[in-house]
């Protein structure tokens, strides 16, 4: 039954997949990318019709919801982009509920199997390129607690975790 917010929604398949994981929930799937929350939509139509869930425009840099509204907040594949990184994921923080929970989950990460590749792509695509120490150092910045990173082994895949504070 929680409600969930999904930043960078990009095709909404995150979105898709967490109100199936939560029949009871509400998902907000959010992307600054006009084409994106079209096809978001498209793809969660039948949720938005049962009333599940809602896809809008906005960008991470002013979240349009009021403090403490969402038990857990997403952001699959989206951080290289955004546009300060350490004040967004501040404002991830102040629209979580407290104990909520915030999940960044991105392809890559510096130091990961692929770094070579990764370690030229990234910078040319001007994306944000965090170690593993690095995503743990970007949200407890912010004031998360319990942070945590974890990857699956011969994968670039990076998960890093985060509780609001009580």
């Amino acid at each position: 039954n929680a409600a969930i917010l999904d930043v960078g929604c990009g095709g909404g398949e995150t979105g898709r997949r967490l109100a199936a994981l939560a029949p009871e929930g509400r998902v907000i799937g959010l992307d600054y990318s006009t084409a994106s929350v079209e096809v978001s939509r498209d793809t969660n139509a039948q949720e938005i019709e049962a009333g599940r869930v809602k896809i809008a425009q906005a960008s991470v840099a002013a979240l349009p919801f009021p403090d403490r509204t969402f038990d857990i907040v997403t952001a699959v594949e989206t951080h290289y982009y955004w546009p300060d990184l350490p004040a967004n994921v501040g404002e991830i923080l102040r629209v979580l509920k407290p104990a909520g929970t915030f999940a960044l989950i991105a392809e890559t990460y510096r130091g990961g199997p692929f770094r070579l590749l990764y370690g030229m792509v990234m910078p040319l695509l001007r994306a944000a390129y965090l170690s593993d120490a690095e995503h743990r150092d970007l949200l407890t910045q912010a004031g998360f607690t319990e942070v945590s990173t974890m990857h699956p082994s011969g994968r670039n895949w990076i998960c890093a975790t985060g509780r609001r504070p009580l």
